[in-house]
């Protein structure tokens, strides 16, 4: 179960890392948009490529986790509702210039999407509590996620924020596989007998 936890967070990661590749993707889109050019249709179908490749690999990723690790429930309900949002916004960025209600410029949304996904992130807390580096990590890339919010006051659409998020929790994912490899944390997972883990702490209870 632990080889299926390690593997559930490596395709969490790579699905991150493609979330970085969609937010490019959709930069150079928007920069040189043209409604009957072939840049832009071939761009429009490269970002959906790599965006439903992305969510394959997170959904995937996010089960192997729940069904590895023991309790957690915080986490495991957090993080498939954060792929359902993250989804959401993407298909609405995407198809902005057919959808006059949704605003990308939002700081109203940038501000909830933001404040959403560090929340999200701090239930990550509870693979391992009062593991000191693992929060350090978790509060890292929460910093990092706050700082998408910048994108607005630039000028930028949404896609900025969700480009910091995903290049976030890449960065978390990949922490994470660290502190495992180097025995920093210890996760509790289905068939261990070695210990019985406690699952309170200061940041997220059960």
């Amino acid at each position: 179960m632990h080889e299926r936890l390690n593997s559930g967070l490596k395709y969490c990661m790579i699905a991150n890392l493609l979330f970085v590749g969609f937010c490019i993707i959709c930069l150079i889109f928007y920069a040189t948009y043209n409604a009957d050019s072939v840049l832009s249709n071939t761009l429009e179908f490269m970002a959906y490529a790599v965006e439903f490749s992305g969510f394959a690999l997170f959904i995937w990723g996010c089960w192997l986790m729940a069904t590895a690790m023991r309790a957690r429930r915080m986490l495991k309900i957090c993080l498939p509702l954060y792929i359902i949002l993250e989804g959401a916004m993407m298909i609405l960025e995407l198809n902005s210039y057919r959808i006059s209600a949704y605003k990308p410029y939002s700081l109203l949304l940038a501000i909830i999407h933001s404040v959403l996904s560090g929340l999200v992130c701090l239930t990550f807390v509870q693979l391992d509590t009062d593991k000191k580096k693992l929060e350090a990590s978790i509060l890292v890339c929460i910093a990092i996620m706050f700082g998408g919010m910048l994108g607005n006051i630039l000028g930028l659409r949404i896609y900025f924020s969700i480009m910091i998020n995903a290049i976030a929790y890449s960065l978390l994912f990949f922490l994470i596989l660290h502190l495992i490899k180097r025995e920093d944390i210890e996760v509790d997972c289905h068939g261990d007998k070695a210990r019985v883990a406690e699952y309170k702490s200061t940041f997220v209870d059960e």
